[in-house]
């Protein structure tokens, strides 16, 4: 999964127009996924299909609930398990691979805001998130966009995540840095 590069949508566009349609979109679709009970697999991933606007595999499991900007710029490998108040902002985009586990209170922000104080109202930024295969993301961990968290790694709980993270390795702590190798 290849990173493209962050990208600004100004106020009063027609894209910051898309984006708020695409927010009001979500509002109204996540209601329903969060009133669904675990046990309810089939119709959470029906209700999650809808929300990234693609089919999941059949192992795909999320525990409600899950909380996100968009839900179209969400993509979602086989195998994956997301568990409970997790919060994606998607607008530049998350690419989740095969086999991934993320853990309770996990937020993934591609999103924010210009940081000089007289542009900060201007519009948004975004860059993308990529989490690649066999990643374990654990309880309460921040990654922020422009992220690669590279394949087999693990984050360790409460990070925060401000770099790519190399791939089989344990990285924890605010800003997360590498703790070990985790290569078999």
């Amino acid at each position: 999964m290849a990173k493209d590069d962050g990208f600004f949508i100004p106020r009063r566009t027609p894209a910051s127009s898309a984006m708020v349609a695409s927010v009001k979109r979500a509002i109204a679709i996540t209601p329903v996924l969060n009133r669904l009970a675990y046990g309810d697999a089939e119709q959470i991933r029906a209700v999650f299909s809808e929300l990234i606007g693609r089919e999941l595999d059949e192992r795909f499991s999320l525990i409600p609930p899950f909380y996100t900007t968009g839900g179209e710029n969400i993509r979602i490998g086989r195998n994956v398990f997301i568990n409970q108040n997790c919060t994606m902002y998607d607008l530049g985009g998350i690419d989740i691979g095969d086999d991934v586990m993320i853990g309770p209170n996990v937020s993934l922000i591609t999103s924010g805001h210009p940081i000089e104080p007289s542009r900060r109202r201007d519009g948004v930024t975004a860059s993308p998130i990529v989490i690649e295969a066999k990643v374990w993301i654990a309880a309460g961990v921040t990654i922020i966009g422009g992220v690669t968290v590279g394949e087999n790694s693990v984050v360790a709980a409460g990070s925060v995540v401000t770099h790519d993270v190399p791939r089989n390795t344990l990285v924890g702590g605010n800003p997360a840095r590498v703790i070990r190798s985790i290569a078999e």
